[in-house]
């Protein structure tokens, strides 16, 4: 697949996995895949994500593109990042001639990455993106090509944003069930001292407080070893009774 023709199947394509609702990583790779397949050079493509100021490969077609990414992460300069962080497209025409960034670049052009052309994707305040394209060749990219590059760039821009979306509301929604967990197991150990020696809730609490600080142990581990075995450590820690 090349040139106009392929570029236009490519997006078309893209269209259709967006209407069918595929799962976010599996779009960012299709992304990664389709511009390898359309773009000069015998290239590798790749998709680095910024979250504050963290980077990582979300997506990539080989092992060069996933290398060349993680050199550049080492380092903490490179074309993928200089594109992501500051939103301008980034080409190295020439690895072997090219003056920026001389550690990477020496190594990219032993690697075999000739040259390579970042994209940036704008996605949020936060969060920055970068599509990644490295070719085998020298002077990969013309006019038309980095015009191709460019229209992946809304596909895989909404794609990460909506997979950060995603995992950022799985975060919540897992602390939020850990947290309901573990009022659930507290509630059932205040339950158990309530009814043994006769406590008000907050009384019983407190006895679970008290028992924490004095064994260095989380309340919650106290209170579900107290529900497993009725026992609780520090028995010598006498509850006041409730009038």
């Amino acid at each position: 697949m090349s040139g106009n023709d392929g570029a236009t199947r490519a997006f078309e394509e893209l269209g259709r996995l967006i209407l069918h609702e595929h799962s976010m990583h599996s779009l960012l790779q299709k992304v990664a895949e389709l511009a390898k397949q359309v773009m000069p050079g015998d290239p590798e493509a790749s998709i680095t994500v910024l979250v504050d100021h963290r980077p990582t490969t979300v997506a990539s077609t080989d092992p060069l593109a996933m290398d060349c990414d993680e050199r550049q992460y080492e380092r903490g300069h490179g074309p993928c990042l200089h594109a992501a962080s500051t939103g301008e497209l980034t080409e190295i025409a020439d690895a072997q001639a090219e003056t920026r960034w001389l550690d990477y670049i020496r190594w990219a052009a032993d690697r075999g990455a000739l040259s390579s052309m970042s994209v940036p994707l704008p996605i949020s305040e936060g969060m920055a993106a970068a599509l990644n394209i490295y070719a085998r060749e020298t002077r990969a990219f013309d006019g038309e090509s980095r015009a191709i590059a460019q229209r992946f760039a809304p596909f895989a821009a909404v794609a990460v944003a909506n997979m950060h979306a995603y995992e950022d509301a799985r975060t919540m929604a897992d602390n939020l069930e850990i947290a309901l967990q573990n009022r659930a197991v507290i509630d059932q150990a205040k339950g158990i001292l309530m009814e043994r020696y006769k406590l008000a809730a907050d009384q019983a609490f407190q006895l679970l407080a008290r028992a924490s600080m004095q064994t260095n142990t989380k309340v919650r581990d106290l209170a579900d070893e107290l529900v497993n075995t009725g026992r609780l450590r520090e028995a010598n820690v006498a509850p006041r009774r409730r009038r």
